[in-house]
């Protein structure tokens, strides 16, 4: 067997290791988790950084480029170090046995997967409206976004957790699944280190306004591509997953309807500050005949947003089980194109 060949075998090994970690382990509160360790880099290498490049957490006027400087530093640290380290310890389990490599391997991209906490997360917010405990929801709520929710009523509720599922759909599970399917569990934790530098940095307030350009910047072009892609499965999933009947609009539909996914990703994929959070939000708009986004409000201040999907009805705590199942839906068909691809690529010649 040729290197290639082997090389993709191995790959889909690990990859089959990691669904199955994701499924049955998920994330436990009680379990360390790789992105634990990378925040730690991040807040380190910012401090470090700050006071080398004399960069207070407060921005000064004349301070901008050094805080640009210091920021893309910091990224360039924290992917070393964490790839680096990754490297290490492939390198060290392979020369051990080639197939605690691979267990290796597989256990830190099951880990770095969040299909199944992603669900419970939303579960976790809509078992509380159901039982009609709205302040267990929102407490429930506030952990998984972050705008403020103390002004959110039943509806606001689902629709944040809604938004959250369809938006990390991509960031959460399938973009990292991307990237482990090219790379392995170092493209795993690559994508995973950049993803995090911009959810801890890339805030457009005085502390990080220009310190977390870089990371921000960087997570914009790792996305890109698995954005789309994912928002194109999310749209086939819809087509094919099984329907429920609503009343929306005055009449009945029946969801997720893949032919409204489809049109309102083209019409509303890019209403969003960010280049990819509402392709796939704008697919599940669609799916659900839901309108989401609009105003909302950060750290006490209303952000204006546009609205994404026609809506025409409320949006309930049932969405946000149609949202995981869509989002399950999704991840099943790329891990299973990235699998046939591994396939073909092992036996061409």
């Amino acid at each position: 067997m040729d290197y290639l060949q082997q090389s993709m075998q191995n790959r889909i090994i690990v990859l089959f290791i990691a669904a199955a970690v994701d499924l049955l382990i998920g994330d436990p509160h009680w379990l360390w988790h790789p992105v634990q360790g990378v925040g730690t880099l991040i807040s380190l290498f910012e401090k470090i950084l700050r006071r080398i490049l004399a960069v207070p957490p407060c921005r000064e006027q004349n301070s901008h480029t050094r805080e640009r400087i210091a920021g893309a530093l910091m990224v360039l640290l924290v992917l070393f170090v964490s790839t680096g380290l990754i490297i290490i310890l492939l390198i060290v389990c392979g020369r051990i046995h080639p197939f605690l490599r691979l267990l290796f391997e597989g256990i830190l991209c099951g880990r770095l997967l969040a299909l199944r906490s992603l669900g419970e997360a939303g579960y976790s917010v809509r078992d509380p409206l159901l039982r009609g405990d709205i302040e267990g929801a929102r407490k429930a709520v506030s952990m998984i976004v972050g705008r403020d929710t103390e002004r959110l009523d039943e509806e606001g509720i689902a629709k944040a957790a809604v938004e959250t599922v369809a938006e990390n759909t991509s960031d959460g599970v399938t973009a990292p699944l991307f990237y482990m399917i090219l790379f392995g569990g170092i493209g795993g934790i690559f994508y995973k280190a950049v993803n995090t530098m911009d959810s801890m940095t890339g805030y457009k307030n005085a502390r990080y306004m220009y310190f977390g350009t870089a990371a921000a910047r960087l997570d914009d072009i790792m996305n890109f591509i698995p954005a789309r892609l994912t928002a194109l499965f999310m749209i086939l999933a819809s087509y094919l997953s099984g329907k429920d009947c609503v009343a929306a609009a005055g009449q009945t539909v029946r969801i997720p309807d893949g032919a409204a996914a489809y049109r309102i990703w083209r019409r509303d994929r890019l209403k969003s500050p960010s280049p990819n959070s509402a392709q796939t939000e704008s697919v599940c708009a669609g799916a659900l005949h839901l309108r989401l986004l609009g105003d909302t409000w950060y750290f006490g201040e209303v952000h204006h947003k546009a609205e994404i999907g026609d809506g025409g009805r409320r949006v309930e705590p049932e969405d946000i089980t149609r949202s995981v199942h869509l989002m399950n839906r999704t991840t099943f068909l790329m891990f299973a194109v990235g699998i046939i691809l591994l396939i073909f690529a092992g036996i061409m010649p």
